[in-house]
């Protein structure tokens, strides 16, 4: 899978992107606080702070509830560090935000390994009563132990996460948050994060309010999904999500023999290595139960003339 589309919505609200040079002037802008704003560099042209100035005069941010953060110029080769300044330094100026995400590329603009990241973490301590917050790429994606009294979502999209992220991330202090996403990706792309460093995770003890969390497009998925079978924090949780990464019979089975799952409200599995008597297993398991478990894009694997083993792949990768 490639992420072939922009965001459509954040904080419940649709995503409007606002006008090029070019296009602004026969643009009739929405009310502020009707939707989430995209803002964006344009391709070889205007950088993304030019395209910000033109949109801190052309609206009320004191109304902006949710912004986006499309392209920026070389993203393939630069962070966004002078993005971040302009946001933490502007931060008194949108009293209302509730919702930023940081990175919305397409493949087609740039793979998401190959976006290049920075410290974000300062981000959301800027705005202290921000309450979703998102990032994605990996390559250089740092996450320094924060705490935010607010912060209910967290989401981390990559290809290849580092572990120092996930390690800032589980050293946080986040009392509010309801939901995380993980996006750990593939070895091949920089991912280095053993199961002992999602311990924070499985405990929960440190997130009170998690309900939905998601520890996925891993290629140690059968290791993740192992561990999960006892881990204290399934007990609170109605989603668990362990889509997109290299989930084979191995990791289902020890999710099968663990605890009970059944008070879960969904279980999310999708792009996975199943066998077909497994899946058919996981279905008798849940099926009369309230758990909507999603079994869908079952994949085969690759094999090499020269191997005899199949390789699995994570959903998300380059």
């Amino acid at each position: 899978m490639t992420i072939s589309s922009h965001l459509h919505e954040l904080h419940g609200l649709p995503v409007f992107d606002f006008p090029t040079a070019s296009a602004q002037a026969k643009t009739e802008l929405p009310s502020v606080a009707s939707v989430a704003w995209r803002v964006s560099a344009e391709y070889d042209g205007e950088e993304w702070e030019d395209a910000f100035a033109r949109f801190v005069a052309a609206v009320d941010t004191t109304e902006v509830r949710a912004l986006v953060v499309g392209l920026w110029n070389e993203a393939y080769d630069r962070g966004p560090e002078k993005i971040i300044s302009t946001l933490t330094e502007s931060a008194d100026d949108f009293p209302a935000l509730r919702a930023l995400f940081l990175g919305d590329i397409t493949y087609d603009e740039c793979e998401i390994s190959w976006i290049h990241q920075g410290e974000v973490a300062s981000l959301p301590e800027a705005f202290p009563e921000l309450v979703e917050f998102g990032v994605r790429g990996g390559s250089g994606l740092q996450f320094s132990k924060i705490r935010h009294a607010k912060l209910q979502s967290l989401v981390v999209e990559s290809g290849g996460l580092p572990v120092a992220v996930v390690r800032g991330i589980a050293d946080s202090d986040l009392p509010a948050l309801e939901s995380l996403d993980i996006w750990l990706g593939s070895s091949w792309y920089g991912a280095d994060t053993a199961v002992a460093d999602l311990e924070p995770f499985f405990a929960g003890s440190r997130l009170p309010n998690l309900g939905y969390l998601a520890l996925r497009n891993s290629d140690i998925q059968d290791q993740i999904a192992t561990a999960f079978a006892g881990a204290p924090v399934v007990a609170r949780l109605h989603t668990l999500d362990l889509s997109m990464g290299t989930l084979g019979d191995e990791g289902a089975e020890a999710l099968l023999n663990g605890q009970p799952l059944t008070h879960l409200r969904r279980l999310d599995l999708h792009h996975h290595f199943l066998s077909a008597p497994m899946v058919e297993r996981l279905e008798a398991t849940f099926a009369g139960t309230d758990v909507s478990i999603n079994l869908s894009e079952a994949e085969l694997g690759e094999t090499d003339e020269d191997e005899d083993d199949t390789h699995r792949y994570t959903s998300v990768a380059e």
